[in-house]
């Protein structure tokens, strides 16, 4: 069984103010908790009804089945097509890609997000972490690269042809990055922040 990714935006505060040893399962309540029924992973955003648990959303991406695997494949199509991207979209996506799913390229390729990476002191296992104060930032990449995406088709076919593993075709790949999109204008939209829980 491969690793697994739930998506959140959550009130920093509330988490914060939360008793250290008791971060782990409030959050792990808040991606699988009763609240949500039978289907864990219907696309969209879900929430609990329950009082008091206002503090969370989550997201599931379309078609990932909650696995990271989706978020690996589409850093590996990012990687083979971002060389045939036109420089202004290109120069939006990297940072957004990389604030969220492309990480650790920036050594290789220069391109990064210039995000800070600041240390979890949650103790808890996540994949992602961006604070509130990074969402801002990530969300005016999206705003300048979603009305764009379709620049991308060609890039995508080309540079990859055989498309094998996740992500096979640029429609799952441009969902995945409207997907990311969805997120980080929720968050920023209720100045939340971003995790990502190693499931």
């Amino acid at each position: 069984m491969g690793v697994g990714i739930e998506v959140l935006i959550v009130d920093w505060a509330r988490v914060e103010g939360m008793e250290p040893d008791g971060r782990q399962d409030l959050l792990i309540d808040a991606a699988f908790g009763e609240a949500y029924g039978d289907d864990l992973h219907e696309h969209g955003w879900s929430c609990s009804a329950q009082p008091g648990e206002d503090w969370f959303r989550r997201y599931a991406f379309q078609n990932t089945l909650g696995s990271y695997k989706a978020h690996f494949w589409a850093a590996h199509r990012w990687d083979h097509m971002r060389e045939l991207v036109e420089a202004q979209l290109r120069d939006v996506l990297d940072p957004f890609n990389d604030a969220l799913f492309w990480h650790g390229l920036e050594d290789t390729t220069g391109a990064g997000s210039g995000l800070p990476e600041e240390p979890s002191t949650w103790d808890v296992d996540l994949l992602l972490s961006r604070p509130p104060e990074h969402v801002p930032v990530i969300c005016g990449w999206w705003r300048q690269a979603a009305p764009r995406l379709e620049l991308l088709r060609a890039p995508f076919t080309q540079a990859d042809p055989d498309h094998g593993g996740w992500i096979t075709t640029f429609e799952a790949f441009a969902r995945f990055l409207a997907d990311w999109g969805e997120v980080v204008t929720e968050a920023e939209r209720r100045g939340w922040g971003v995790l990502g829980l190693r499931c």
